[in-house]
């Protein structure tokens, strides 16, 4: 796989993720001023194996497990098979959407100027960082919980919630941090690995609690495109972000593949164990459990290595990210602050969250960026054919400036995309939302450009 004319990284604008180290206070930061312009290929340092570590550390969370408790109405097998036709569909799209970061080496956001116009990216960059400090401050609440459930026997600050959402999170903003950096590399290799470790043993632990009895459970009645909506919105949540990595990419190839793999292969694992101990015991918080059980059997510090670095492997990705959808709107305020900002306003948001809306939030992700990125990958592979004009993606009254920077055809597309995925929804369909939104948001959207 790879674009059908490379390039010219002569002409990149001297896209190159720069990284600063500051001494304040004694206290070493290091830091990456980010440009939104193109990386030019001579700088790109990431392969194959970085994108799986990377993806695979993303889906190494409590979120997805917890997420995976959700299908336990459906049954065992018909969870097991809404799990894995989930992932190829929302893999697949979520991939693709990195194609393009990977083929000219922009952001994701950037990436939607070129079917939604250069102001009318800024409406989706807005919907993506709401979602972003969302996402990051769900797995916060999640990392808190566990945390203070490993730290109750201990006592003191330790069986706090407040302290482990405060402590994962500074974790999180000083990874995001070393984003793209050698050392990054090395720290995001080594706690993969280590969390693989991690949930063999719980695999190994669940299976001994559950495996035997999840066959047996009766199915209490979810429709299977309900469930199978549940499972895609989860690989669909890092679609408007995943160019901000594959544009670090050698080559296109092995990073569309391995962002696949790397993901597919976990977050799958990750929902099983979910559905497992859900259908089993009927508990809420699978993931809690599960390391609940591991702490009673002598496992409590594999299971704190795993709270706390899945909860910064698979977070980071969103406030580095919605720093990258920030300076798609302005570049006003450096990269630096607004990271500090997005980072630290995750923390305030995961001390008052309601997370009985987990699932609900789930939901509004698919509606909202399931059509947006039907029309951005209709755009990219059927009417542009991966071709695009570099310069014209900043240039204001260049192609993709419209009218007025914004593609009317894109927003009414999208928007006839979300109304169709919550008509669904209202109207309890049990088609689900996804696969009709994102085919009538991509329909409209070419018979539209092409006419």
């Amino acid at each position: 796989m790879g674009p059908t004319a490379e390039p010219d990284p002569d002409n990149a604008g001297g896209g190159i993720i720069f990284f600063a180290a500051l001494h304040r206070g004694g206290i070493f930061i290091s830091g990456a001023i980010m440009d939104i312009r193109p990386i030019g290929i001579g700088q790109r340092n990431l392969g194959g194996i970085d994108y799986f570590l990377l993806w695979a550390g993303v889906a190494i969370s409590l979120a997805e497990i917890w997420a995976g408790g959700f299908l336990a109405p459906m049954g065992f097998w018909a969870g097991f098979w809404a799990i894995i036709l989930g992932h190829v569909i929302g893999n697949s799209f979520m991939a693709l959407g990195g194609v393009i970061g990977s083929d000219y080496g922009i952001m994701s956001m950037v990436s939607v100027r070129p079917s939604f116009g250069i102001r009318g990216s800024n409406l989706a960059a807005i919907l993506n960082i709401i979602q972003l400090i969302g996402w990051a401050s769900i797995m916060l609440i999640i990392g808190g919980r566990a945390g203070a459930m490993l730290g109750k026997p201990l006592g003191g600050i330790l069986a706090s919630s407040h302290f482990w959402i405060v402590t994962i999170g500074l974790g999180t903003l000083f990874w995001a941090f070393f984003t793209g950096r050698t050392i990054w590399k090395v720290m995001q290799t080594v706690a993969v690995i280590a969390l693989l470790l991690v949930i063999a043993l719980m695999t190994w632990v669940s299976f001994g609690e559950f495996g035997s009895g999840v066959a047996t459970v009766a199915p209490q009645g979810m429709p299977f495109m309900i469930g199978l909506d549940l499972v895609i919105a989860m690989p669909i949540s890092w679609m408007p972000l995943v160019a901000d990595y594959a544009r670090f990419a050698r080559k296109t190839g092995p990073a569309f593949w391995n962002t696949w793999w790397g993901y597919f292969l976990v977050s799958s694992w990750m929902y099983l164990l979910g559905l497992m101990a859900t259908l089993v015991t009927g508990e809420t918080d699978p993931g809690v459990l599960i390391l609940q059980i591991m702490g009673k059997i002598g496992l409590a510090l594999p299971a704190l290595i795993m709270v706390v670095f899945s909860t910064i492997t698979s977070d980071f990705p969103d406030v580095y990210s919605a720093t990258c959808s920030m300076l798609n709107i302005s570049q006003k305020i450096s990269a630096r602050t607004i990271m500090w900002i997005a980072g630290i306003l995750s923390i305030l948001v995961a001390l008052v969250f309601p997370m009985e809306q987990y699932e609900n939030f789930l939901f509004l992700i698919g509606a909202m960026f399931v059509p947006l990125f039907g029309v951005v990958l209709t755009d990219y592979f059927l009417i542009r054919k991966r071709q695009l004009n570099l310069d014209d993606i900043y240039k204001v009254g260049g192609e993709y400036w419209y009218n007025k920077g914004f593609n009317l055809t894109a927003i009414v597309s999208w928007a006839v995309g979300f109304v169709v995925f919550e008509f669904i929804a209202i109207m309890k369909y049990p088609i689900g939302g996804s696969l009709p939104s994102i085919v009538a948001a991509g329909v409209i959207y070419y018979i539209l450009s092409r006419r």
